[in-house]
């Protein structure tokens, strides 16, 4: 993990990493974490915390990252149909089987290719093949026999 240095700065890095963890935790206005923080007695501005978060916040999301545990071996695609801006789009998304999200892709088709290309995609960032990739089981529930009863 890369250190954060927080040197030349006026608070504590444990102010700094609570408020930047308060506003990416609870997706919170910048306005918010500055209240939060007043009542525990410190006084920072709205402008303070907004530093914080593009300088600390990058450098965090990636040691964070790099502490997650990797996705386990079975990889779901899920599709929803979703409204963005009066379109109907299609929102795919790559879940290992504890629901954990890998990747997500917005599209206006719901076909095979946009399907596959969220795969291609989620395999290129995770840098990990699954032991089993939805793609083989779609064939395999796709070429069912007919049952002859």
């Amino acid at each position: 993990m890369k250190l954060l240095s927080f040197k030349r700065h006026r608070f504590p890095a444990d102010v700094v990493r609570h408020a930047v963890w308060l506003y990416f935790r609870f997706t919170l206005s910048f306005r918010d974490v500055e209240e939060l923080l007043a009542q525990r007695g410190i006084e920072v501005s709205y402008e303070t915390v907004r530093c914080w978060t593009l300088k600390f916040g990058p450098l965090i999301a990636a040691n964070l990252r790099r502490c997650r545990c990797s996705p386990t071996g079975r990889w779901h695609l899920d599709e929803m149909y979703v409204r963005i801006g009066g379109q109907k789009m299609w929102l795919w998304r790559a879940l290992d089987d504890e629901g954990e999200v890998l990747d997500v892709l917005v599209q206006k088709r719901r076909n095979k290719h946009a399907a596959l290309k969220l795969l291609r995609k989620s395999l290129k960032h995770q840098g990990y093949i699954p032991k089993r990739s939805p793609r083989t089981s779609w064939r395999h529930t796709a070429r069912r026999p007919a049952s002859s009863a």
